[in-house]
């Protein structure tokens, strides 16, 4: 998702008393919640999606749910370079970049093909150091930007049955800290949000589906799945995607000017460690 500020200004955007960032590029799940919180803010929007239908579906929940928002669509696959470039020549310029395109899947180590590997890599890290390397030159023109990772716990809490999904979030980590260093004194800033188990859209077709195949009930199987899968969880339930994207909108705010080449933890307490 990116944001860059809008020209008419008839909105005030109460976390950047400077500008009123323009266009978020956003999917399903977390990152429309994310786009929907900033649009609520008065961010002008942009919708990305891989198919004009997911975009033009996602508008018309945003336009439900905000009163009077700034919202476009631009359809792409960001998790092809050909997609990125699509997507850049339609908005050039942005003021904050969220990265939060990832796809996931279980699948045992010795089953995970190279194949496999590489389309990790680049749908889930490679798409935002590209969208990163275009966006920030700008940001670094107008001394004023963030860039942001949606990561997740499974960067430190690596999950077993799908090391190559963890793999691609510890690299967000280690990429949102490597890049900022070479911003110091910058406007710019550069975090990782590591969020914790979700019902988003992708997790929740998942979960969705146990029920039925077990015979239990939606709440049984979120019980069994922090007492058998994320017992360390301190919310002990699924993060919403709304939740997430809170935390998101206020560390793409100016208020946020000193969380700066962090990796915040937003994951219901599954991580243990203190630092």
């Amino acid at each position: 998702m990116s944001f860059r500020a809008r020209k008419n200004g008839v909105k005030k955007w109460t976390s950047d008393s400077k500008a009123r960032p323009r266009s978020c590029l956003a999917q399903r799940g977390i990152g429309f919640a994310i786009a929907a919180a900033l649009a609520t803010e008065g961010a002008s929007v942009v919708v990305n999606g891989r198919t004009e239908a997911r975009v033009t579906a996602a508008l018309a929940q945003i336009r439900q749910r905000v009163n009077d928002p700034d919202v476009g669509g631009v359809a792409a696959d960001l998790g092809t370079s050909a997609g990125v470039q699509m997507l850049v020549k339609q908005v050039p310029d942005a003021d904050i970049l969220v990265n939060n395109l990832g796809i996931f899947e279980v699948k045992r180590f010795a089953e995970i093909s190279d194949a496999d590997w590489l389309r990790f890599f680049e749908v889930n890290v490679l798409s935002g150091i590209r969208l990163a390397r275009h966006y920030l030159p700008s940001m670094l023109q107008k001394n004023w930007g963030r860039i942001i990772f949606i990561s997740s716990e499974s960067a430190q809490h690596i999950p077993a049955e799908m090391i190559h999904y963890g793999m691609t979030k510890t690299a967000q980590v280690s990429l949102a800290r490597g890049l900022v260093e070479s911003l110091a004194g910058t406007g710019v800033t550069v975090n990782s949000i590591l969020a914790g188990p979700t019902a988003s859209e992708g997790a929740g077709q998942f979960v969705g589906r146990l029920p039925k195949e077990q015979g239990v009930t939606h709440a049984e199987i979120e019980k069994q799945f922090f007492a058998r899968v994320r017992p360390t969880s301190l919310l002990q339930r699924f993060e919403t995607p709304e939740e997430v994207a809170a935390v998101v909108a206020f560390v793409a705010s100016a208020r946020a000017v000193t969380i700066n080449g962090a990796a915040v933890r937003a994951e219901g307490g599954v991580v243990r460690s203190i630092f």
